[in-house]
């Protein structure tokens, strides 16, 4: 008889866990469950949509690895998290850069290689990396600039003109932006002869194209994400070379609007592939995640692991807690497993309170984390946000679910931008984007559910669990149109408030000794 403690659970544990290190120079474990490697690999700009865990950096390694290699292609592979500390435009000349180095030299003549004729490849890479070098050096005298006092007579030496002023601070901002305006410039004066070395490297290559993928776009600063992808969008347009990006739809901007529009247009520019799983249609999404731990299970010798080692209940609780995301769910069901073995390694089947106690480790240790160390500035804010949805939810409506209605979205644009944000660092769900609502009340709304981890362990009293995946004889999904509406004038006075009283940690376990357990 199968039990937790089987030998084979130590072979899935690990051949899961290794397929949450992904990297550059490693072929990682792809379970391609939703056909979108064949897609990736078209020839397409792309954005590739997903939230943290969804598989992006996944498919994006293995495509370059792999198949790419097997296609013919040539493929050039950027992490984003290397470059995000830079400014602009030193971030976009740095990534430049690195497609410069990675393509073959179009120049392969005898005369080259002996050094009777320059390789123009080798000359801008050179000018480029100078280029960097220059903006290190002006960086540090613009900080011992602004350390002196406004009045001081010094020399300053910029963009090659040389001689001594009387600065104010008002000049080192000017000379800052004329700086960095010279050196946007130089990008745009070199456009073209850099599209035209492109065509050369993929007319000399017998490559069927290349693809130029950056992954982790999203933690690149939103303001200047639109320039970024503008120009390497107008660099390869034409060619046959594509960008692949992967990123979090929320997190990112595509657009900007001056006198002119700046960056690409989804559907125009590129094509959107998404990742994304969510609870909407809850029964194609836990078929998905059963599908891809199966797939895993037959892997290391487990014929069918949902019906040797899970409850009943188990998909549809692990389902629900994962939110819908690979990762997540697959490192709840590890979490769940070893859960299982401390408190009974006799038993032969994993349990709903396995997985939710798993979830809400996973909760406190990576979610939260992750939210920290990606957001930045607006970790406050969104904090601010989360603790007044669980307190408005939990505390006050003693529902698992909330509305947003439809009607306050386009007056509120930062307000639900917000909510959206919470949406991608899956600290909250939605479960339907358009629905009505019950009790008379007129309009549409967007549902949304808390993550699970928050409410099932420890169990609140009194707390009603919106069983959305559920539908009633109408066919209509149960709870929703009963949850209340989380005003968007609410969350303005909510975010506007001073620091906050306590971390979050410290609340939801106030939260857990004010309700109780079951």
């Amino acid at each position: 008889m199968a039990t937790v403690e089987d030998k084979e659970l130590d072979k899935l544990i690990d051949h899961i866990q290794n397929t949450f290190r992904i990297h550059e120079n490693q072929d990682p474990t792809y379970v391609d469950i939703a056909g979108h490697l064949p897609r990736v690999s078209s020839s397409q700009h792309q954005i590739v949509f997903g939230r943290r865990g969804s598989g992006k950096s996944c498919l994006l390694v293995h495509y370059h690895r792999s198949k790419s290699k097997k296609d013919g292609t040539r493929s050039i592979y950027i992490n984003a998290d290397v470059f995000k500390i830079l400014g602009f435009p030193d971030l976009l000349i740095s990534i430049v850069l690195r497609i410069l180095e990675s393509v073959p030299d179009p120049n392969k003549s005898i005369l080259n290689r002996l050094g009777l004729r320059k390789s123009r490849l080798k000359s801008l890479i050179r000018d480029f990396n100078k280029l960097l070098d220059d903006a290190q050096i002006k960086e540090v005298t613009e900080v011992q600039e602004r350390s002196r006092s406004v009045n001081a007579e010094i020399g300053v030496r910029a963009a090659g003109v040389g001689g001594s002023f009387t600065p104010t601070v008002a000049e080192n901002r000017s000379l800052t932006s004329t700086y960095v305006s010279e050196k946007q410039d130089y990008l745009e004066r070199h456009l073209h002869e850099l599209r035209t070395l492109l065509q050369d490297a993929v007319t000399s290559d017998t490559s069927i194209h290349f693809a130029v993928i950056i992954d982790d776009f999203y933690l690149i600063r939103q303001p200047v994400q639109p320039d970024l992808i503008d120009y390497l969008h107008r660099l390869t347009r034409g060619l046959d070379v594509y960008l692949k990006i992967g990123t979090v739809r929320y997190r990112t901007a595509l657009q900007r609007y001056e006198e002119q529009t700046i960056g690409v247009e989804l559907g125009q520019d590129v094509e959107s592939i998404d990742l994304d799983r969510t609870l909407e249609d809850f029964s194609s999404t836990q078929s998905y995640l059963m599908s891809i731990i199966a797939q895993f299970g037959r892997q290391v010798g487990i014929d069918d692991f949902v019906a040797e080692y899970m409850n009943a209940d188990c998909p549809t609780v692990l389902t629900e807690a994962s939110g819908g995301v690979p990762r997540d769910c697959l490192t709840i069901l590890v979490a769940a497993i070893t859960d299982a073995r401390e408190r009974n390694p006799e038993a032969s089947r994993i349990t709903p309170r396995n997985i939710y106690r798993a979830a809400r480790r996973g909760f406190t240790e990576t979610k939260l984390t992750s939210m920290r160390n990606d957001v930045g500035t607006d970790t406050t804010v969104l904090e601010r946000l989360f603790q007044d949805l669980v307190t408005f939810c939990l505390n006050e409506k003693r529902k698992t679910a909330f509305l947003i209605a439809e009607d306050e979205i386009g007056n509120h644009e930062y307000e639900h931008y917000l909510i959206q944000q919470l949406m991608d660092l899956k600290l909250i769900h939605v479960i339907e984007a358009n629905t009505s609502a019950a009790s008379g009340r007129q309009g549409r709304f967007e549902a949304y559910a808390l993550d699970a981890a928050v409410f099932m362990e420890p169990r609140r009293r009194n707390i009603e669990v919106v069983e959305f995946w559920r539908t009633d004889d109408q066919g209509r999904r149960v709870g929703i149109r009963e949850a209340p509406v989380y005003s968007l004038v609410r969350l303005r006075d909510v975010i506007s408030g001073g620091p906050l009283e306590q971390d979050t940690e410290s609340f939801l376990a106030s939260a857990d000794a004010e309700n109780g357990q079951q």
